[in-house]
């Protein structure tokens, strides 16, 4: 039986949340999503956040970049792969921290969507950094974590570790249904 608290066992309506999710995809030689799978399991977590008011900051990694020159692990083909799937615009941003992060996520309204740069770019990532994650919660306004990446929610790593140490953290429903 799943022990750790969901979305439906929390008071995330209308909240800020950081959405951390493994949309680690396969890509096209031309920089398409080659399998949606992933990306795929994220929408039952992510329309029950919209259907709660939330507004909805997506933070995952792709691949193993050595730095933010590594184009080719861009999560923007990701963006709008997530806005077809899911039939609802997604607003990407280049970094996950910073001035531009804050301005896209300042004017969020409930049920809107922002996918966030490959967390990876910033090598502060993989180290669980504490002041990475604080610059992550303070860029994005987040009030809440929701971990639905079952693929990485192990790693202690910044943004599945490190930030959940510093907001309330809650399982989302692809994470609850295969741990359980």
């Amino acid at each position: 039986m799943f022990s750790k608290k969901t979305i439906n066992d929390f008071d995330i309506a209308g909240k800020r949340v950081l959405l951390r999710t493994d949309y680690n995809v396969p890509l096209n030689k031309d920089g398409s999503v080659a399998s949606a799978y992933r990306i795929e399991q994220s929408l039952p977590t992510i329309k029950a956040l919209q259907s709660k008011g939330c507004q909805i900051v997506i933070c995952s990694h792709l691949g193993r970049p050595k730095s933010s020159a590594d184009t080719q692990f861009s999560l923007k083909p990701v963006a709008r792969e997530l806005s077809k799937l899911i039939k609802h615009d997604v607003t990407f941003v280049s970094d996950c921290v910073g001035d531009s992060v804050k301005y896209a996520t300042d004017s969020m309204t409930e049920g809107d969507i922002v996918l966030l740069e490959n967390v990876r770019f910033h090598e502060e990532e993989e180290k669980n950094d504490a002041e990475f994650a604080k610059s992550i919660i303070e860029s994005t306004g987040a009030e809440v974590l929701v971990q639905d990446g079952f693929g990485v929610v192990h790693r202690a790593h910044t943004t599945t570790d490190a930030i959940a140490r510093q907001i309330p953290a809650v399982a989302g429903l692809h994470l609850a249904r295969e741990a359980d």
